[in-house]
This record gives C-alpha cells, sequence and structure tokens, in this order.
C-alpha cells in the first residue's frame, strides 16, 4: 500500500529550493508536529543544514501526550540542534523561540562587533513538511500583518522577509519538504495526524492501525471514549464502535467507512486526549 514513491519531482525541486535559501540564513527553524516528531521530519534537512544553527519545534505540543514529548526534548537537542515545544494556535513558546535564536547566534554577533561590524536582525527560515502549520506559525510571529521588509542588503530582490519583531526577519517562502516514508508505519502515521491527505490512503486501513496502536499504548483511554469492558478483536471492535456512534447502513448493518471517519476524526478531534504516535 505504501509503495508510493513520494513526489520525486516535488522531492528534488524543494531540496533545490531549500538549498538556496539556506545560504541566506542565519538559523533554521524545523516545525514538525509533536504527536510525530520523527514521523514528521524530512531525513533529506540534516544533510542540507549540515553546520547550520538549527531549531526544531514540536508544533501542536498540547495535542500530544506531554510525557511523551518531554522525553523527545531531551532525546532530539543536541550538538547545533535545540528543541522547543511550542503550539502556533495558541501561540504558546513562540517567545522561547526568538530569544533562543538570538541566544544561539550572539556568538556570531560577538564576533562581528568585534570586527567594529554592527550585528543585523537575525534571518531566518522555517522548513517543514506540508499541513505541520507553517503558514499559521508565520503568521503567528509577524502579527497579523505580514510585513515585508523588501530589499535588505545583500539579500536578492526577488525574496521577501517578514519582520518579526525588532530582531528577527523570516524569509517568506517557507521551504516546502516532502515526508518521505520507506515504512508503512510512518505513512499511517502521517495519514492518522492529517499530514497527507485522506484520500491516498485507504482510511479503515488508518483507522485500524489507531486502534491497534492505542490498544497497545492507550488502553484505558480507548476504553473509556468507547465504554468499553474490555478490547475485543479488531472486527467486533469496529462493530463496537459503529453501532455506538451510529454509523449504520439501512437494515442495520455496520458502514464500515463511516467508522472508519468518525475514528479517525476522534483521534484528530483529541477526544481520546493528547496522543503521540511516534515513542
Amino acid at each position: 500500500m505504501m509503495a508510493i514513491q513520494w513526489f520525486p519531482g516535488h522531492m528534488a525541486k524543494a531540496r533545490r529550493e531549500v538549498t538556496e535559501k539556506l545560504k541566506l540564513v542565519d538559523i533554521v527553524f524545523e516545525l514538525l508536529d509533536a504527536r510525530i516528531p520523527v514521523s514528521s521530519a524530512n531525513p533529506m534537512l540534516d544533510e542540507l543544514i549540515q553546520q547550520k544553527p538549527r531549531i526544531k519545534l514540536l508544533n501542536k505540543a498540547d495535542m500530544a501526550d506531554p510525557a511523551a514529548t518531554a522525553r523527545w526534548l531531551e532525546k532530539l537537542s543536541g550538538g547545533n540542534t535545540h528543541v522547543l515545544a511550542i503550539d502556533a494556535q495558541s501561540g504558546k513558546g513562540l517567545d522561547k523561540m526568538v530569544k533562543l535564536a538570538e541566544q544561539i547566534l550572539e556568538p556570531k554577533w560577538e564576533r562581528m562587533r568585534a570586527k567594529g561590524i554592527r550585528p543585523r536582525a537575525i534571518r531566518a527560515m522555517i522548513v517543514g513538511i506540508p499541513n505541520v502549520g507553517k503558514s499559521t506559525l508565520i503568521n503567528r510571529l509577524a502579527g497579523k500583518n505580514i510585513a515585508k521588509t523588501g530589499n535588505t542588503p545583500g539579500v536578492t530582490k526577488a525574496q521577501a522577509w517578514i519582520k518579526v519583531g525588532k530582531t528577527m526577519e523570516l524569509l517568506d517562502t517557507p521551504g516546502i519538504l516532502w515526508p518521505k516514508f520507506e515504512d508503512k508505519e510512518t505513512g499511517y502515521k502521517l495519514a492518522l495526524t492529517g499530514a497527507i491527505k485522506d484520500t491516498i490512503l485507504n482510511l479503515q486501513d488508518v483507522s485500524v492501525f489507531g486502534l491497534r496502536f492505542l490498544e497497545k499504548h492507550y488502553p484505558g483511554t480507548l476504553k473509556a471514549r468507547y465504554k468499553l469492558e474490555d478490547i475485543p478483536d479488531i472486527v467486533p471492535l469496529f462493530d463496537h464502535i459503529g453501532r455506538l456512534r451510529g454509523c449504520l447502513r439501512a437494515g442495520g448493518e455496520i458502514d464500515y467507512d463511516k467508522t472508519a471517519e468518525v475514528i479517525i476524526r476522534d483521534i484528530r478531534g483529541m477526544k481520546l486526549g493528547p496522543l503521540t504516535f511516534d515513542l
């Protein structure tokens, strides 16, 4: 099912664009989904960024399991990479994001000052796979009026920059990187969190993956949501949820497609509380 080679043409174009833009920035913000911090990362970024400072932003942190997020914050940082949990929708953690960038780049500005060069605003770029919240984040950071600062010296005219307060400028075009999944599981996790279009995959397969994952890692939550004493096999479980939620065809048969949609909607809509799928 997952043997789709993921947009090879787009991939090459994204790679070129990100590589060109990297030359213009001091620091990279990599936006990830806190529920799937590994599955929503593009492994290509490591080789593209190399030594450039990077801040990984675990977005939608309010939708992720807080205990798992705490472990990921520890695990993902190291070397030139720093990690923050944020929620672009509500703006939580965004002030930390700018402060951390300033802190990381202070030694660079220090060297500039020593040479008698006045430090300028930090230039940053946000990269991430589609649907992880890049435009929400950019709009949040810039305030509603997206101010383009235009022709900053040393920057090609075609590049538009967005002011973030007095200390930072964001490259307007967010770097889009496509998720590249080698294994089925990554594809299911991307689908379950809404990172890839529902039309690409079979929703029944995705919902079965979701239920099995919940049974293994969040059994109490699964039982509470669907009023279960014990968790039955997958077909009786589907039947039970379908009946419970009124997903029935004429004649009282269970509508499995509808049931699958309900399960996925419940997971995405936090009806089962905050969940993390990369453990």
